[in-house]
């Protein structure tokens, strides 16, 4: 099974930046697609950010133009590069990956983001 570590959540003022990497047990250049999701206390857990195999990305409207997903050859990891982070964007992040766009996909066990003067 694959296994996936996530890492760089902790605490931020509003305004800050955030770095959280995705380290992946297999080449995450092997998977379909890889994503990103957040879920807050009391609510549903919601996509965020998708980076597919041929490196197409896609963002949920809340974060478009503060978050980038990347991936890392060196670190083996997927990225989520957050920037000007508002308290709403506090979660905890988790890292997903599908070997096929069509098959299920394996979670890593999430690292916390907050937000908070």
């Amino acid at each position: 099974q694959v296994q996936l570590v996530e890492s760089g959540g902790g605490l931020v003022q509003p305004g800050g930046s955030l770095r959280l990497c995705c380290a992946a047990s297999e080449s995450i250049f092997s998977f379909d697609d890889m994503a990103w999701y957040r879920q807050a206390p009391g609510k549903q857990r919601e996509v965020v950010a998708t980076i597919t195999r041929g490196g197409s990305t896609g963002y949920a409207e809340s974060v478009k133009g503060r978050f980038t997903i990347s991936r890392d050859r060196a670190k083996n990891s997927v990225i989520l590069q957050m920037n000007s982070l508002k308290p709403e964007d506090t979660a905890v992040y988790y890292c997903n990956v599908r070997p096929f766009t069509y098959a299920p996909g394996y979670w890593g066990q999430g690292t916390q983001v907050t937000v908070s003067s």
